[in-house]
C-alpha cells in the first residue's frame, strides 16, 4: 500500500518546472526597469545644466516613461507568477502532506519488514526495485516544491523592494513634466515662420464645421514666412516614428463604436504620455477645435499637415518652427498608484492605456492614411 501511495503521489505532483525561468525573467525585467528609472533620475538632476534644457528634459520624460512601462510589466508579471505558484501550492497541500507521510515511512526509522511482500522473495525484490525507481522521482518533486516556495518568497520580496522605486519613478516623471513645461515657457530661441493672428484664427474657427474646412483655411493664415522653408521629408515616408508611445487601436476609415468613420488613426496611450513632433515642423495651430479637444496641427513641409487631437495640454504657439523630437503636448489622465500597478488584475494587455490620440495626415486638401507616413512596431 505504501508503494502504491508513493507511485500515485509521483503522478499527482508531477508538473512542468518552467516556473523558475518565468519568475527569473519577471524579476530580471523589474530589476532592469529599476536601473532605467535610476538613470532617468540622473538625467533629471543634470537637465538644469544642459545647453538645451527642453531637449534634455524631453529625453528625461521619455526615459521615465520607458522605465515606468517596463517596471509595470515586470511587476505585473511577477505578481501573476506569485499568484499562480500560491494557488498551485494550496491545491497540492493535501498531496504534500501525504508525501511527507510516505517519506517518513520510508525513512531511517522504517523497519526492514516494511518492505516484505506477501508473495515472498520475488515480490519483495520487485518491491525493492519499485522503491529504487520511485525514490528519485520523490526527490525531484520535493526539490520542485522547495523551488516553488523559494520563488514565492523571492517574488514577494522583489515586489516589496520595487514598490519604493516605483513611487520614486512616478514622482520623478511628474517633476520632469513640470520642469519641461517651464523650460518650454521660458524658451525664446525658436525661429518663427509667421506671427499668429488671433483674430483671423478665431474667425476661421467660428466659420468651420469640419476639420477639413479648418485645415484648408489655415493656408490663408500666416502669409509672409520669415524662416527658411523646411527641407522635404518625402524620402522618409513610411519611416517616421509615431508622435507618442502608444498602440494602434483603430486604422484610417475604420468605424468606431458609434459607427462613425474618420480618415485618421487612433492610438491608445498611457495617461500623461508625452507627445512630440516626429520631424522638424511649423506649428500651424494649437488649441481647442470642434469636438476634438485640444489639437496641435504641424506642418513639416508645404502642403503637408499632421493633425494631433485629444491632448490635455499643448506646447508652443502658431508660427514657431520646432526641431524633430520637440514636445508638442501631453495626454490626459492621471498616473496610476503603485498599488494598482503591482496588482495582477491591474495594467496589462493595454488596460493601462486609457487615453487616445487621434491623428490625421493631410496632403493638400485631402486626407491620406497616416500609416503611409508613419511606422508602427
Amino acid at each position: 500500500m505504501v508503494l502504491a501511495g508513493v507511485a500515485g503521489l509521483c503522478l499527482a505532483l508531477a508538473a512542468p518546472v518552467s516556473g523558475p525561468v518565468a519568475a527569473r525573467q519577471a524579476g530580471d525585467a523589474a530589476r532592469d526597469a529599476a536601473e532605467a528609472l535610476e538613470a532617468a533620475s540622473v538625467l533629471l538632476d543634470t537637465a538644469d545644466s544642459a545647453r538645451d534644457r527642453v531637449a534634455a528634459l524631453t529625453d528625461t520624460v521619455r526615459a521615465f516613461e520607458d522605465g515606468l512601462a517596463a517596471m509595470r510589466e515586470g511587476l505585473r508579471d511577477a505578481a501573476i507568477r506569485e499568484t499562480e505558484l500560491t494557488r498551485r501550492l494550496a491545491a497540492q497541500e493535501e498531496e504534500v502532506a501525504q508525501l511527507l507521510g510516505v517519506l517518513t515511512a520510508l525513512g531511517n526509522r522504517a523497519q526492514p519488514e516494511t518492505l516484505l511482500h506477501p508473495q515472498g522473495p520475488l515480490g519483495t525484490a520487485r518491491s525493492g526495485m519499485l522503491v529504487a525507481a520511485v525514490t528519485p522521482g520523490l526527490a525531484a518533486q520535493a526539490a520542485a516544491l522547495r523551488a516553488d516556495l523559494e520563488e514565492v518568497t523571492a517574488l514577494r520580496q522583489l515586489q516589496q523592494n520595487a514598490a519604493r522605486t516605483l513611487e520614486e519613478g512616478l514622482s520623478g516623471v511628474q517633476n520632469a513634466r513640470t520642469a519641461l513645461s517651464q523650460a518650454i515657457a521660458d524658451r525664446t530661441d525658436l525661429p518663427r515662420r509667421f506671427t499668429e493672428d488671433p483674430v483671423q484664427t478665431e474667425i476661421l474657427i467660428a466659420a468651420t464645421e469640419t476639420l477639413q474646412g479648418f485645415a484648408s483655411g489655415l493656408s490663408q493664415i500666416g502669409e509672409g514666412a520669415e524662416a527658411d522653408p523646411l527641407p522635404p521629408i518625402g524620402d522618409r515616408k513610411g519611416l517616421l516614428p509615431l508622435p507618442v508611445r502608444g498602440v494602434l487601436i483603430r486604422g484610417a476609415g475604420e468605424a468606431d463604436a458609434a459607427g462613425v468613420t474618420r480618415p485618421g488613426i487612433v492610438l491608445a496611450t498611457r495617461p500623461q504620455a508625452l507627445v512630440t513632433t516626429p520631424t522638424a515642423a511649423t506649428i500651424r495651430y494649437n488649441g481647442p477645435l470642434l469636438d476634438y479637444g485640444l489639437v496641435s496641427i504641424l506642418e513639416p513641409q508645404a502642403g503637408l499637415l499632421f493633425v494631433l487631437a485629444g491632448l490635455e495640454a499643448v506646447y508652443g504657439s502658431a508660427g514657431e518652427v520646432l526641431p524633430a523630437g520637440s514636445p508638442v503636448g501631453l495626454m490626459g489622465g492621471a498616473d496610476p498608484q503603485a498599488g494598482d500597478v503591482v496588482s495582477p488584475s491591474g495594467e496589462g494587455g493595454g488596460a493601462g492605456r486609457s487615453e487616445t490620440l487621434y491623428m490625421e495626415v493631410r496632403q493638400g486638401d485631402q486626407p491620406v492614411d497616416p500609416l503611409d507616413w508613419f511606422t508602427t512596431d
